[in-house]
């Protein structure tokens, strides 16, 4: 009942200003970056860096990370595999408004189900999705363990840890791989900023013609 209602009385209604028209005004286009990984293999660290250094080039770019978008948006959402499918869709269509707007977002979530992040993929479309696998074995994570997770996982404390009692499912065509076990925080964001400069840029004569 509520589905036919949302068919036939919710209608779209267009933006006046088009995604590309804000894209001229910023100077550069919008995509979403997913970083993708085990607990402990780099994904905040590295996404706060490559925001960094993004915003040092006067691009606009925002971190959507996991844990802070479980202290509000996604805060009712647990870790079951139905939770967390939701969990990503829910940040997706977050992305989607953000690159809308002419954002560059990066997001930094475990996201362990290969189908959850094609779905995220779905949402953003193609051309303006960017997967990153932060590669890393689960003992070095595990013996980083920033947070102190994988020792309260071990113990029994966190239920359905992703890489304890949670599988993780590797991506098998993410656009970028880094394996941060071999790679420094500055071989990854330099990796990242390169390939990102080629996606994000505009023509000097399309940037003008927006003026």
């Amino acid at each position: 009942m509520e589905d036919n209602y949302h068919k036939k009385n919710i209608i779209w209604h267009s933006q006046t200003i088009t995604r590309e028209e804000r894209e001229l005004f910023h100077g550069h286009k919008s995509l979403m970056v997913w970083f993708t990984g085990l607990s402990g293999s780099g994904k905040s660290t590295i996404a706060n860096a490559l925001q960094n250094e993004l915003f040092k080039k006067g691009i606009n770019v925002y971190v959507l990370d996991g844990d802070n978008l479980r202290h509000g948006l996604n805060s009712n959402l647990q870790f079951s595999p139905e939770d967390r499918k939701e969990n990503i869709r829910r940040t997706a269509e977050v992305g989607k408004l953000l690159a809308d707007a002419g954002i560059v977002v990066l997001s930094a979530l475990i996201s362990p189900f290969t189908q959850d992040r094609d779905l995220a993929r779905s949402i953003l479309g193609e051309e303006h999705f960017v997967e990153v696998y932060m590669k890393c074995p689960l003992e070095e994570c595990e013996k980083r363990d920033p947070k102190g997770l994988y020792k309260k996982a071990r113990k029994g404390e966190i239920p359905l840890f992703t890489g304890i009692d949670q599988d993780y499912e590797e991506p098998a065509d993410a656009e970028i791989v880094l394996d941060t076990s071999q790679l420094s925080i500055e071989e990854c964001t330099a990796i990242l900023l390169a390939d990102l400069e080629k996606r994000l840029s505009l023509t000097q004569n399309k940037k003008e013609e927006g003026l």
